[in-house]
C-alpha cells in the first residue's frame, strides 16, 4: 500500500502563496522588494490565509511567523511600504490602530497633520477645544467671533432707537398766532 503523502505545515502553504519579486516600494526608509501575496484576498486587497480553521490576515500571520510569537490583539499590522498585499516582514509593523490611521494618506491623517487653524493660530493644548462632533476648534477664532457678533448685536440695537429731537415748547406769543 501506497504511503499518503504529509500534509504541508501551515508555514509551507503559506510560502507557496508569496512572490518574493514584486515592486520596489515608493516610500522612503522601506527597502528591498515587496513580497506580494498570491494567495485569496478580501474587497480591500489585504491577503487571506486560512489556518486553525479561520481566516487571519496574512500580513498579520507573516509577522507572528517571522516573530514566533501571535501579535497582540490590540495592535495593527502597518504596511510600512503602503502596498497592501505586501507580507515581507521587513515592511510590517505592529503598531496601535490610531499610529496606523496616522501614518496613511487617508482624510483623517491629513486633517492630524494641520498643525494651525485657517487663520494661522497653534492647534495646541491652550489654543485648542474638540467640538461635539469631535474635530478641533480654535479658542482665538471663537473668542474673536463672539466679540465681533456681540458688536453687531449692539450696533442692530443702536440703529432700532429712533434719534432725539427737541421739539419746541409753546410760548404765549406762538399760542395767540
Amino acid at each position: 500500500m501506497p504511503r499518503p503523502t504529509p500534509r504541508p505545515t501551515p508555514a509551507e502553504r503559506f510560502e507557496q502563496n508569496v512572490d518574493r519579486g514584486g515592486p520596489l516600494p515608493l516610500v522612503r526608509g522601506v527597502h528591498g522588494r515587496c513580497w506580494i501575496w498570491t494567495g485569496g484576498t478580501n474587497e480591500k486587497g489585504y491577503g487571506r490565509f486560512w489556518h486553525n480553521r479561520r481566516a487571519t490576515a496574512a500580513h498579520r500571520y507573516a509577522v507572528e511567523l517571522a516573530d514566533g510569537q501571535p501579535v497582540p490583539a490590540a495592535l495593527d499590522v502597518d504596511h510600512r511600504c503602503r502596498n497592501r498585499a505586501c507580507i515581507r516582514r521587513s515592511h510590517l509593523r505592529a503598531v496601535t490602530h490610531r499610529e496606523n490611521i496616522l501614518a496613511s494618506s487617508n482624510h483623517v491623517a491629513r486633517r492630524a497633520a494641520v498643525r494651525a487653524c485657517p487663520a494661522g493660530h497653534p492647534y495646541d493644548d491652550a489654543n485648542t477645544y474638540r467640538a461635539r462632533n469631535g474635530t478641533r476648534k480654535c479658542r482665538t477664532c471663537r473668542r474673536e467671533q463672539g466679540r465681533a457678533r456681540r458688536a453687531a448685536a449692539r450696533e442692530q440695537q443702536l440703529a432700532t432707537v429712533a434719534p432725539l429731537t427737541t421739539t419746541p415748547t409753546p410760548t404765549p406769543e406762538r399760542q395767540a398766532a
